[in-house]
């Protein structure tokens, strides 16, 4: 009898993911092929991101479990803000724990979700990444923060940027228009721009108070999805920097709002905002 490959579709504010169980079934030892066919919208499951879970590699006792990431592209990813909330629901539904704080390991570092209510996670996001060779990206100098940056594109248009990294890079960029903005070009442009060797996350944001920011998102290896949750951060720090918002914001995406809270340099980021399971299944196991 041909075996199965066990899964579970869930989504965060609109970023879906499908998860897959590595401590219940045994996995594929190639991820990133398995990872391109099951997250195809039109052959496969369909999903922004494919997350595994896996047993916690530290031995200090600071994570409990293992977040990997994979991109659309198959491409393994340190951090996804919107898939870690998702990763503890299933967590907690599946039994793995009850515990309403966990470390979880991820390739940018240990995540820290927190359960705050019906189907909402806090997650403790950890210190914004300020220096231009830490994020990385050839923009700004010195220590950062980057900020309000020139950057020149291909045909001589220039956007104005501001970066950090969450543990992944990301580029954000205030536009008048954040609906009508052309994403999927300028994402593209921006995303494999010199300026920044790993590739880059891109926000196009609009201000609309001291409490609300509008935001569309191309996401690395992905491209346009309904939300991010370490973008949204990234454009929390950033217009927190530069001064235009209050210290505890709302951000609206297309799938939803997410809360980040950041008290400033030498604090974690807080981001708080809904988990969903949408359904179960199984497919043929790759590769028999």
């Amino acid at each position: 009898m041909r075996r199965t490959l066990p899964f579970t579709k869930m989504h965060g504010a609109g970023n879906d993911f499908v998860v897959l169980d590595g401590i219940a079934n045994p996995l594929p030892l190639d991820l990133e092929p398995i990872a391109r066919v099951v997250a195809d919208r039109h052959f496969g499951i369909g999903a922004d991101q494919i997350l595994v879970l896996r047993p916690a590699r530290s031995r200090e006792g600071d994570a409990e479990f293992r977040m990997d990431i994979y991109n659309q592209s198959g491409e393994e990813v340190e951090m996804c803000g919107n898939g870690i909330r998702a990763f503890f629901k299933f967590l907690r539904d599946r039994g793995y724990t009850q515990a309403d704080e966990i470390g979880v390991e991820t390739l940018g570092g240990v995540v820290r979700p927190r359960w705050v209510g019906p189907d909402r996670v806090q997650v403790d996001m950890g210190r914004p990444v300020l220096a231009p060779t830490k994020i990385p990206t050839r923009l700004g100098s010195g220590e950062g923060p980057v900020l309000d940056v020139p950057l020149d594109l291909p045909g001589g248009e220039q956007l104005i940027v501001s970066s950090v990294s969450m543990g992944n890079p990301h580029a954000v960029i205030e536009v008048a228009d954040v609906e009508g903005a052309p994403l999927e070009r300028l994402g593209a442009a921006v995303e494999t721009h010199p300026a920044f060797p790993n590739r880059v996350n891109v926000e196009l944001i609009r201000v609309i108070d001291r409490t609300r920011i509008r935001q569309r998102t191309w996401e690395r290896g992905v491209g346009e999805t309904l939300a991010c949750g370490s973008g949204a951060c990234a454009v929390g720090v950033t217009a927190m920097l530069r001064g235009v918002v209050d210290a505890a914001i709302s951000v609206e995406l297309p799938g939803g709002v997410l809360e980040i809270a950041w008290q400033g340099e030498g604090h974690a980021v807080f981001m708080t905002g809904p988990a969903a399971e949408v359904f179960t299944g199984e497919i043929p196991f790759p590769g028999e």
